[in-house]
């Protein structure tokens, strides 16, 4: 009770926050509806898509990226129950145009904080980034020299948990860098990281 009540405290921060200048009309996507408070794995990815997370409230849900994301967890038979889903900036940035944008350093920076209490309250064992962001993004939090085309699919450790880098499932990447079925063999990376963490548990 006092972990989901902290969470929806901080879920209700966040909602509240205007530091960013282009998103204070957006509405951070932080909810229950981004997983289980225990997971087995905390995804980190870049931001909410305009018609993903931004529309459903629901992280990685409603657009192509959110498709290519539960293809891939089914591929490793993991459900949303037992994962936790957030983003390096919890809003939705955008172009002029009103296109998905990436978030720039002074927004990553604006919202780590959120990220970092958010990482540390939940605690997860394993962390998977999705994609370069928010594998930069965790530096804010803990520092690392970690370089996604050097560690992909690599079991590390970052900040006392184990952390999987990983490309971010959006349709540009697997078109021109990753394909779906490269990922899927990545993905395969996140279960032997789970393994190797209940076995450490079980030898202590």
């Amino acid at each position: 009770m006092a972990l989901r009540q902290a969470f929806d405290q901080l879920a209700r921060e966040a909602v509240a926050c205007v530091i960013c200048e282009r998103m204070r009309d957006r509405q951070a996507v932080l909810s229950h509806l981004n997983g289980s408070l225990d997971p087995r794995v905390m995804f980190i990815a870049e931001a909410p898509g305009r018609n993903g997370g931004d529309r459903t409230r629901i992280p990685f849900h409603g657009d192509t990226s959110g498709k290519n994301f539960e293809e891939l967890l089914a591929s490793v038979k993991l459900t949303r129950d037992e994962i936790f889903i957030t983003n390096s900036v919890l809003c939705s940035p955008r172009k002029p145009s009103g296109a998905n944008d990436k978030p720039n350093r002074t927004e990553i920076r604006n919202c780590s904080d959120f990220l970092r209490r958010l990482i540390g309250l939940i605690n997860p064992p394993v962390v998977a980034t999705l994609g370069a962001v928010a594998l930069d993004a965790l530096r804010l939090v803990e520092p690392h020299d970690y370089q996604l085309r050097e560690v992909k699919a690599k079991i590390l450790t970052w900040n006392g948990r184990l952390l999987v880098p990983l490309y971010h499932p959006s349709p540009q990447v697997i078109i021109t860098v990753r394909t779906l079925e490269q990922q899927k063999r990545d993905f395969k990376t996140l279960l032997r990281a789970i393994r190797l963490f209940e076995i450490t548990e079980q030898t202590e």
